[in-house]
């Protein structure tokens, strides 16, 4: 495939994919005013254009990494929430040192972490725990004689270092797809050279006729139909590292 990074369209890549959704099923429902217009545009176009878009559409959000990102976004949620009961015993045992250990426990770590664990704040997490296992080293004497086992302190070390590998996973996932993305930009510019042109033959077809049909036909409005239906489900969304398309 052409190593070419300009890409024709401007919109994001995945929403290339949606519009071409569009498109197809329009233009399978006027095939025969299409076919008339050209016989070019026949059923075996149409499954031809079909199998382009599933290409491109695993090219730009392979179902498999989407998968594998949302399994390491909800381990990352795992860990992150049990750690909440043992920064509460920490944060127990520097109230019952008293005047042993002379930082409160907001520079202690302890606060500015829970809160980042509240919002899944991923980054904020890793740079809080990086604070409180510091701290905790470095008064480890003093805490030990409150009751600070070892074994809570290998699970705080072991669930920060789990959810920083967790991280950098995402972001060579991400960062992997990002440079396929830009190796296959030829693809995608040669899929929306065919939807530009089916719109076209669209807009001849309609304009001045089909004022609905217009529309489906007119790639501005596809696009506020694309960012007016695809707004993000919090529940689902994957932890955004960096923008995967253009």
């Amino acid at each position: 495939m052409e190593n070419n990074n300009s890409r024709d369209y401007n919109c994001k890549d995945i929403e290339l994919i949606v519009i071409c959704g569009f498109t197809v099923y329009s233009l399978k429902r006027d095939l025969t005013s299409f076919t008339k217009y050209s016989p070019k545009y026949n059923d075996e176009y149409v499954t031809a254009l079909e199998a382009e878009i599933e290409t491109a559409k695993e090219l730009v959000e392979p179902q498999s990494e989407l998968v594998e990102q949302k399994a390491i976004t909800d381990h990352m949620h795992t860990c992150m929430e049990s750690m909440l009961e043992p920064l509460k015993w920490v944060k127990g045992y520097i109230e019952l040192a008293g005047t042993g250990i002379n930082i409160s426990a907001k520079d202690f770590g302890l606060i500015d972490t829970r809160k980042s664990v509240e919002k899944q704040d991923i980054e904020g997490v890793i740079k809080g725990m990086h604070t409180v296992n510091s701290n905790i080293e470095k008064y480890k004497s003093i805490l030990v004689e409150q009751g600070l086992s070892d074994e809570l302190q290998t699970r705080l070390l072991s669930d920060a270092q789990s959810i920083a590998d967790d991280r950098q996973k995402q972001y060579e996932l991400v960062t992997n797809r990002k440079a396929l993305l830009q190796n296959n930009v030829g693809l995608l510019n040669a899929l929306y050279a065919k939807i530009a042109e089916i719109h076209t033959v669209g807009k001849i077809l309609f304009k001045g006729n089909d004022s609905v049909k217009l529309q489906e036909y007119t790639l501005s409005e596809l696009l506020k139909k694309v960012r007016k239906t695809s707004k993000p489900d919090s529940d689902t969304a994957v932890t955004d590292v960096t923008n995967v398309t253009n």
